[in-house]
């Protein structure tokens, strides 16, 4: 399905940047630069550095590195990596000498000899066969993510080894502050003229941390800025915030002061010499680790002192928040509801199933019932009207229809009617792509429930939105087939009515005449039209379409 707008591009508008947008541009490069290396980064080339999934054409498609053919995949952050290749390379080394980096990919020739200190993945024919080897290969290249102790990664495909060096080690507080110091102008290019949606939305707010723990397995976030979070020292974050608020174009807040999770700020594991060894897939799941700091203070006071900044009028926190940390500090919630919100909060439970939160690896429903129990408490006590947000995933690995009419009972109960609903989309490389694309948990091995049928996905996005009279017979379908007729009928604890309300009527109608529209022509068997004279069609035998017909006549 084509996007009715790109946020990304001038005026929003579609077809400004192309499909496979790392392939185009190395093309285009070689084009333009022949004999100069092609060196590709970002989430992409990222996300592909191996045999992956791919969504769009519902195929395994090859590493990036084939297709593209760069000389070298960058993965991760690259800051540091992007100097370090300049350096290099201004240096006289060549472009195969930078294979010795952490945080880089490359293939490797035909005749070549792969590293031999390095775990051999199943073959890119081996994945593309059989989906118990991707589960395998994925389980691995998860498993090797820790830069502390991950291993070099070598798959096969065909007669071409592609290589995976060990992530980059995460950057230093220093190493930060001094690329977010950078004299950043702030703005867009001055080549665009119209209005970019994306830019608007981000430019009056401010990174102090990246990385994150949690590991969400439908999340890209670990896979590609790191497990270890790294912050920004404090006095690095004022100052910015002093620098914006003397710009001309800023009108008082700050939409966001955050990263992927908020309230991760400074958090780190107590004991590095673990750490160093530890390879679980997430820090606080499925409970928090004991070795994790979770002091919230030093967020809380970042907070407080950025209020005081002279022209910031108010900071927001817009950014993740990670409810089952929130809990272990209810003065950072209390800080956050009664000085940092605009009204609404945004927070992503994704789900109520115990078994589908347990596949996304997030946190209880208890979690999320705590958080907003306090957050009321503390919108009342500060005289405030405040409303919580919650995001749900629609159509995740484990989700069946059970899972999603009890999130739709639950939505009920609660009163929430989400605007908006998120229907789960693999993303190459991700845990959750891997059980999407193969049925199967690759660090349990067992059989996990996918809705990829797009009757079942409209369903479950339907439930979603239960209160919408649209949606009346997709909503009904579901109750219907799960045995679920209890939620059907007129009393406060149904989902829907006895009877379709009349806009559910003129939706079908409406869906019914979309499927049968277009230019119909009855012919009759054997007529050419550009042959045969307008007397010959008129006497023609009374055959075909509609033959008990009778003829005018002559």
């Amino acid at each position: 399905k084509v996007r009715n707008d790109d946020a990304y591009s001038p005026g929003g508008k579609i077809g400004l940047r192309p499909d496979r947008a790392t392939l185009s541009y190395c093309q285009r490069a070689r084009e333009a630069f022949k004999g100069v290396p092609v060196i590709a980064g970002g989430v992409e080339a990222s996300l592909r550095r191996l045999a992956h999934y791919d969504f769009w054409s519902d195929k395994v498609r090859k590493s990036i590195l084939l297709d593209s053919k760069a000389d070298l995949v960058v993965f991760g952050m690259g800051e540091n990596a992007i100097v370090e290749i300049a350096q290099r390379l201004q240096a006289g080394e060549s472009v195969k000498d930078l294979r010795d980096m952490r945080g880089v990919a490359y293939c490797m020739g035909a005749s070549e000899v792969p590293p031999e200190d390095a775990i051999t993945l199943p073959s890119y024919e081996e994945v593309l066969e059989s989906k118990l080897k991707f589960a395998e290969a994925t389980k691995i290249i998860h498993n090797e993510t820790n830069p502390y102790n991950a291993q070099r990664l070598i798959q096969w495909h065909r007669n071409q080894a592609v290589v995976v060096n060990p992530p980059q080690f995460p950057i230093s507080e220093a190493a930060m502050d001094r690329i977010y110091g950078l004299p950043y102008t702030r703005r867009a290019h001055p080549s665009y003229k119209e209005r970019i949606p994306a830019y608007h939305m981000i430019k009056d707010s401010v990174t102090i941390m990246r990385g994150c723990f949690g590991g969400c397995t439908f999340c890209s976030i670990t896979a590609h800025q790191g497990r270890t979070i790294q912050s920004r020292s404090k006095e690095s974050i004022i100052g910015e915030l002093e620098t914006l608020a003397k710009d001309k174009q800023f009108k008082g807040t700050v939409s966001d002061i955050g990263g992927p999770t908020a309230n991760m700020y400074q958090m780190k594991c107590t004991k590095p010499e673990v750490e160093a060894v530890c390879r679980r897939q997430s820090c606080v799941h499925p409970k928090i680790c004991k070795l994790l700091g979770v002091d919230h203070q030093p967020i809380i006071e970042l907070m407080r002192e950025s209020r005081e900044v002279d022209g910031v009028k108010k900071v927001l926190v817009a950014s993740g928040i990670r409810m089952d940390l929130a809990r272990q500090s209810p003065e950072y919630i209390k800080e956050l509801t009664r000085h940092h919100i605009g009204g609404h909060l945004k927070v992503a439970p994704e789900h109520v199933d115990p078994d589908v939160l347990n596949k996304m690896r997030k946190p209880s429903g208890d979690d999320f019932e705590f958080f907003t129990e306090v957050f009321k408490e503390e919108s009342q006590a500060a005289g405030k009207k405040q409303y919580l947000i919650p995001y749900f995933i629609a159509s995740h690995p484990a989700s069946d229809l059970a899972a999603m009419i009890n999130l739709a009972v639950f939505l009920k109960q609660n009163g929430y009617k989400p605007d908006q609903v998120q229907d789960f989309i693999p993303a190459p490389l991700d845990v959750a792509t891997c059980m999407y694309y193969t049925g199967l948990d690759p660090f349990t091995g067992k059989e996990v429930f996918i809705a990829k049928k797009l009757r079942d996905r409209k369903m479950q996005r339907a439930l979603m939105q239960f209160f919408k009279p649209e949606n009346y017979f997709e909503v009904r379908e579901a109750l219907r087939e799960t045995g679920r007729t209890d939620l059907i009928g007129d009393g406060c604890d149904s989902l829907i009515p006895s009877k379709p309300p009349k806009e559910a009527l003129i939706r079908r109608r409406k869906d019914a005449n979309k499927r049968f529209r277009g230019e119909y022509v009855h012919t009759i068997p054997g007529e050419k039209k550009s042959k045969k004279s307008k007397k010959q069609r008129r006497d023609a035998p009374s055959s075909g379409y509609r033959p008990s017909r009778r003829q005018k006549d002559k």
